[in-house]
């Protein structure tokens, strides 16, 4: 006849298998079981075929990114710099700069004002010469960023149109307002005016 003691310890290694099994220790500290290998080569394996499946994705996300976003880029590109040419008209004129207000110009530019007619840059630049914003005697800032803007593009050639409000620094108030309505051409790689139809605008409340 066993005794207790012997009987316990016949016991004890049931009583592991069955806390094994049951992912506890006798202490009721969380044992956890290895994998076998088998289980590690199907992870290993799914692993593989997910990141391959990414890599996939991916290329073909970035492929056609390339060719939606290219013409996009190019024209949004376009519009910054047809933009540009509004925030360098408004510095030339506050700056009473001819030099830099004529940089804006195509060779052949028009440029047309209360029905007068100005053909190349020659007389273009007499036309500002002669233009209030640039006299010293008017104290006068051209408003900046433009109101009422509009950009088009369409390959080389483009439009820009703008409301020019000359601020007289000394009483604060708006000596003209002018509404500037251009033809643009990319030429050599820069943006220019090569017509424009300017006349006053009316200013509502």
């Amino acid at each position: 006849m066993s005794s207790p003691r012997s009987a316990s310890r016949r016991q004890t290694p049931e009583i592991v298998r069955r806390s094994s099994r049951e992912g506890e220790d006798r202490a009721g500290h969380l044992r956890l079981e290895a994998p076998n290998r088998q289980e590690v080569c199907g992870m290993r394996k799914l692993l593989v075929t997910v990141a391959l499946i990414g890599v996939g994705v991916l290329i073909a996300g970035q492929g056609a990114w390339s060719k939606s976003s290219g013409p996009s880029a190019q024209k949004l590109a376009d519009f910054y710099r047809i933009d540009s040419i509004e925030k360098t008209w408004h510095k030339a004129a506050s700056r009473k700069d001819v030099d830099l207000m004529m940089t804006l110009w195509a060779p052949n530019a028009t440029a047309t004002i209360a029905g007068q007619t100005y053909r190349g840059k020659k007389a273009i630049r007499q036309l500002f010469e002669k233009a209030a914003p640039f006299q010293l005697q008017n104290h006068w800032e051209s408003d900046t960023p433009a109101y009422k803007i509009r950009i088009t593009v369409n390959g080389d050639r483009g439009t820009l149109y703008f409301e020019c409000h000359y601020i007289d620094v000394d009483t604060q108030k708006v000596a003209i307002a002018v509404g500037a309505d251009q033809d643009v051409r990319k030429i050599n790689g820069r943006w220019l005016i090569t017509k424009l139809i300017s006349s006053s605008v009316t200013l509502k409340p």
